[in-house]
């Protein structure tokens, strides 16, 4: 009702036939005093707010995972509900790489592997489980999209085997921030010589006692 409402109101504000009257200002105003909440209404229009303007309440979905061999329908996914964490976080990287395809069109591009297919992913992966991330990376990979993957450095063993280069950042007494460039061969072998030091101390250390 919201979404028809607006459609309403903006039809014929523009353009060289536009009609903008009392009664559409009437409309905008009712709206916007809904919005921020009348008097006698307020609990009522602060959930009624919350529900129309979050646009995850804007769309249905439904998705059929089916068997590539004879398209067998393996499951039917009528939304996310009644799902495992795991299987809701294949299930949203599944829609993602969908959706990344269909607006780069990357089935009419098959012929075009130089074609600019770059998606920057910001810390998707800090809470799912590493199953499922490597899920999506793999998915992403399959797609030929250029990743950017900004990502905590706990979370690097995740990614690591699906990125060329690691760009570590480091901001000193949050003022100058500094990037440190690596190949994923160099930050894999300073990896491996940071925890030899760490155990030739820690051995060391203990020695010592």
């Amino acid at each position: 009702h919201f979404r028809n409402d607006l459609r309403l109101i903006l039809s014929n504000t523009t353009g060289p036939d536009s009609v903008y009257t009392e009664q559409k200002f009437m409309e905008v105003k009712n709206i916007i005093d809904r919005l921020k909440g009348r008097a006698q209404h307020l609990d009522a229009d602060r959930k009624w707010s919350n529900k129309v303007t979050d646009v995850r309440n804007w769309f249905t979905f439904a998705a059929s995972e089916r068997y590539k061999a004879d398209n067998v329908e393996k499951e039917f996914y009528p939304d996310s509900g009644g799902k495992s964490g795991g299987q809701k976080e294949k299930l949203a990287y599944t829609v993602l790489a969908s959706a990344l395809a269909y607006q780069y069109g990357i089935e009419s591009m098959q012929n075009s592997p130089k074609s600019f297919r770059f998606v920057m992913i910001d810390e998707a992966f800090g809470r799912g489980s590493d199953e499922s991330a490597r899920y999506g990376l793999t998915l992403f990979e399959k797609l030929n999209l250029q990743l950017l993957v900004v990502t905590p450095l706990q979370k690097i063993h995740v990614i690591e085997d699906y990125v060329n280069y690691v760009h570590l950042v480091h901001n000193e007494a949050s003022k100058n921030s500094k990037i440190h460039s690596l190949t994923i061969e160099q930050f894999k072998e300073e990896r491996i010589k940071r925890i030899n030091q760490e155990s030739l101390l820690k051995a060391d250390k203990i020695e010592t006692q």
